[in-house]
This record gives C-alpha cells, structure tokens and sequence, in this order.
C-alpha cells in the first residue's frame, strides 16, 4: 500500500509508517474470512454475530448505480426545462445527508453557463433566513424541499415560510416547489395535497448520509448543470474496482477502511483532512459520512475540517492527516507542509483527482471505507442511536414557551446554564477554568448557533486556531442546528474526548413560521438549549457562552477570554 496505485485513472497513496503491520494484518483477516465477499453480500455477521436494526437493510447503496441509471433522462430534461425558464436561483431547504452533497457539487463545480445557481438553507436562525432571501427573486427561484423522512421539523420549517411568502404573489406556488424524499412520506402527501411541480422518490434502503449518489445528490446537481451521469459512472467505476471477488489486500475502499479503523484503535482518530483549493468544500460531506457512521458506543473517528495546515509542532500523536489534491492545481507549498508531516512520524492518505467528476469515485471508496471501519471498530456504522436525545429536549424546550415571542423579549434559554460574555471577571474565571479540563487526546468543538456569516466564521475561525495553537488539540467548527444532523452524533454517542463550546447570541427581532406556533429565534434557541443538556446528560464537558445582541462586540469579548 506505500507504492502509488492508480485506479480509475485516479491515484492515491497511503503512507502508514509504524501502522502498516497492522493494517496488513487486518486485511489478512479478512481475506481468510472472506470479508468482502460478504460485506457485498450484506452479511450481518461482518459487524455483529446477531442481526441489528438499521444494519443490512441500510446498504442498498451498494448496487444503486443502474437503477439510478433509469432516472437520469428523467433528470437532465427536468433540468432543461428550469434553465429554459430563466430560473436564477435553486433553493434547498434540507438538512445533513439532503443538502451537503448538493452543496458541495455546487462549490466544487461552480456556476455552470445558464444554469440556475443552488443555494442552501440549513440554519433555523432568522438572521440566515433574511440573508438567503435577500440573495434570490422569489419568482424566479425553485425550491427544493429535501428530507429523507419527510418530517425534518427544520425543513418543514422553511417549507412552510417559503410557500407563504410565494403565494402572497402567485396563485400556483407548488410549480415553484419539488420534494426529494422516501416513498410513502408525510412530505410526498403534503407535496401531493399542495400540487408540486415534482416529487422525486428516494430509496428506503440508503441512510441520508449514503445518498449522495442517489436523488438526493443527483437531481439538485442536474439542476444546476453537473453531470449527473459521469458522477454516477464514477462511483460505479469504484464500485466495480472494490468488487467482492477482489482480494481484500487489491480492494482500494477496503485498504482505506483497514486503516482509518486500525489507526482509529492505535489512537490515531483526529482525522485531519487537506486540499487543493477546488475541493476546499469536499471534506464537508465526508465530515458527516465519518463522524455520524463511526462515533457511537463511546467509540469513533473523529473528523477535522477547516483548520489551516500548521508545521509539525502543532499537532499531537493522534493524527491522521488526509490530502486531496485535484491534479490541474498542484500546490507546491501545501504539498511541502504534507511532506513535513510524514517526515516527522505522521501518517498521510494522499488522493490526486484527475477530474472534479472523480468525486463520484471518492464518495463510494469512502461510504465502503467507513462501514469497513466500523467493523474494526465494532459498531454499527448505519445508525445514530444518540441523534433523539438532543431533538426531545429541544421539544421539551419548545414546549415551554409555545407562543412565538415579540420583538425584544427572551424565551425561557436556561440563563442560569448560559455565561453572559458582558460579565468579564465571571466569563474568563468560568472559561479558564473549563480549558483546564482539557486532556492530551481531546478535541475542542467550537459550536455555534449563530448565523452563518463570512466574517463572523473568519473571526471564529481564528479564535478556533487560537485554541489548537494554545492547547494543541485538534480543533471543530459547526453552525447550529446544521452540525446535529452531520456530526452530533459523534459529540454524544462518540468517545468522551469532546470538549464543547456552545455559543448563542440575542435577537433583536423573530420571524414566525407560518402554519405553526412557533418562530425561528424560538426554534434555535431551544435546539441549542437542547443539545447543550443532551451533552449534559452525556457527562460531556460543555460551557454555554452569549454573544448577546451586538455580535462584533461578542467577539471582542470571546477572543478576550484567551488573554
């Protein structure tokens, strides 16, 4: 596995070091158990001697490729048909496995000649639901309600505000709307009851996080002009190059499951992902994939997204770093930092893409990857048993002021559990003495329940920097809610090496949702209150900061907390 392999004219390279021995052994395992065989085979007993739910009837992404294949026609004049239109703008109101795929096509591929531009709502905060309306022509915009369930109560949610605001100006607002979801959803009878313009079924047997190659993926990507059809051919290309007659050891998406599940148990879990700058957003996706499949049972790998290549002093022994790298953009300087890192003991997973399109190949090698890793690990790597506990108490929190509440006035947000970053002296005693629970092998988790915005993420982005640099511990940045449908899983069911700084802020103004009794400020406020108790109640270590209502001043403050 150290010598470069090229398949599908695609080359990748994984350098162990010391972790090579071990991750020979494993495949050796499972070649003598013949382990892909009857992993293609769905064989429970690759994970467990009993049967589990959410286990083998979760792998239907196996073979999805030819009956995607069906679809495509379907797709591409569908996509023809709204670019013929003039429509500017595709909105995707979805959350985790429904919009980070799309959002990533969307990043990676760019604006596409006439085609529509996607943009994605996943955050409940009324601040990001005024800036995306601000952004789109509401009568020149589809949108794309997305939801595997149909019952996501932030896509509802969106639904919802988006459908009355068209129809206060269109007398057929449900040509503006499709629904991607599973058959026999709440969403496909509301879709059918308000007469959208299309409704496209998923496949009942592909968890959310799975179904990037699916509907899901495919048809906002058609929509915005990528070519659904070469995706699709190069996921079944490594579908076809990680066959179950393959030797494990020849197998590409196995090596990489034996290794990121045996560096996992060496204590290499800080999965550390880096790339050239066209695939900047990529690791986004592959964040949920890993974090939500292998963090449960107090075990997993934990993924490291957006922090800035630092030399060999920053970091631990608990790294694994990963290099992405698309072959028209080589970055001498990057690759001369990735070299220092291998240099001084590091293991490194290198991937050169001689195409954007080779992220239909990626996406299967690390959905097959992962499950693999999840027999190493010994979980399950299709469920999310800890996902529940943070949306009850969130309901319980909503279910405590129920009416949406006027301009100026706060909700009942566990002020006695939230620290006030205005009270200076009480905030940096209780920060300071919170950083001092840190341990070697930690990791800080920065989550904000703010609105997404490029400066706010820029500041918090060096605030994050500032922690890995002062602790050197791998650092996390999430938006609330979006990060508890992608790696809140991991935060509560994963290995209790999380250290978590939940930051809230005040609004001067909510907006309803129309068709409920709730408004947005009051729906954030309670998922975050909600999550942070579900920490709680998980014996995580967590402190709850305010920004309060002035938002460049909370950061002041925030970075205040590090002198």
């Amino acid at each position: 596995m150290n010598a470069t392999k090229d398949s599908q004219q695609q080359d990748y390279k994984l350098s162990l070091g010391e972790y090579q021995p071990a991750v020979d052994r494993r495949l050796n395992i499972w070649e003598d158990r013949d382990f892909s065989n009857r992993f293609w085979s769905r064989d429970h007993t690759v994970w467990f001697q009993k049967p589990q739910p959410e286990l083998t009837n979760r792998m239907a992404w196996l073979d999805i490729f030819e009956p995607m294949h069906e679809h495509l026609k379907a797709m591409f004049d569908f996509a023809e048909e709204v670019k013929m239109e003039g429509i500017k703008h595709i909105l995707l109101l979805g959350m985790g496995g429904s919009s980070l795929a799309p959002e990533v096509f969307q990043r990676i591929f760019g604006k596409i000649d006439d085609y529509a531009r996607l943009l994605v709502l996943d955050s409940t905060h009324p601040d990001a639901l005024r800036n995306i309306e601000s952004k789109i022509d509401l009568a020149r915009t589809l949108f794309v309600v997305s939801s595997k369930s149909g019952t996501t109560t932030e896509t509802s949610s969106f639904f919802y505000y988006f459908w009355n605001r068209v129809g206060e100006t269109s007398a057929t607002p449900g040509r503006q709307f499709i629904a991607i979801t599973d058959p026999g959803t709440p969403l496909i009878r509301m879709a059918n009851e308000r007469t959208f313009r299309r409704v496209f079924d998923g496949h009942p047997e592909i968890g959310g996080r799975y179904s990037a190659l699916t509907l899901f993926g495919l048809v906002p990507a058609a929509l915005i002009g990528v070519d659904s059809h070469q995706l699709l051919d190069r996921g079944w290309d490594m579908a076809g190059a990680s066959a179950g007659y393959l030797l494990e050891a020849e197998n590409p998406s196995l090596q990489l499951g034996a290794a990121l599940g045996e560096l996992a148990l060496a204590g290499r879990d800080k999965l550390t992902f880096f790339t050239t700058p066209s695939l900047a957003s990529f690791p986004d996706w592959l964040e949920q994939l890993v974090a939500e499949s292998t963090g449960k049972d107090n075990k997993g790998i934990i993924p490291i997204v957006g922090e800035e290549i630092e030399e060999p002093w920053a970091y631990r022994k608990d790294r694994v770093f990963v290099y992405y790298e698309l072959a028209t953009e080589e970055n001498p300087d990057l690759e001369k930092a990735i070299r220092a890192l291998e240099d001084a003991g590091h293991p490194i997973l290198r991937f050169k893409l001689n195409s954007k399109y080779d992220l239909g190949q990626e996406m299967f090698r690390w959905e097959m990857a992962v499950a693999a890793a999840g027999a190493v690990l010994g979980i399950n790597p299709f469920d999310q048993p800890d996902v529940q506990l943070a949306k009850e108490l969130a309901r319980q929190a909503m279910e405590q002021k129920t009416a949406p509440p006027k301009p100026g006035v706060k909700m009942d947000r566990g002020e006695s559990e939230t620290i006030l970053l205005e009270q200076k002296i009480v905030a940096y005693k209780a920060f300071d003495a919170f950083l001092a629970n840190a341990r070697i092998g930690d990791y800080i988790s920065i989550q904000a329940y703010l609105a997404p915005d490029p400066d706010v993420e820029a500041a918090l982005q060096d605030f994050r920097l500032s922690l890995r640099d002062r602790l050197k511990l791998a650092t996390t940045l999430g938006w609330g809610p979006r990060f508890l449908h992608s790696t809140g899983q991991l935060h509560k069911g994963g290995p209790a090496s999380g250290v978590f700084i939940q930051l809230v802020d005040e609004m001067e103004k909510d907006i309803p949702v129309p068709e409920t009794n709730y408004a947005f400020g009051q729906l954030i406020q309670a998922q975050a209150l909600g999550d942070f108790r579900a920490l709680k109640q998980r014996n995580r270590r967590v402190i709850r900061l305010n920004l309060g209502h002035d938002k460049t001043k909370g950061l002041s403050l925030l970075f205040g907390l590090l002198e």
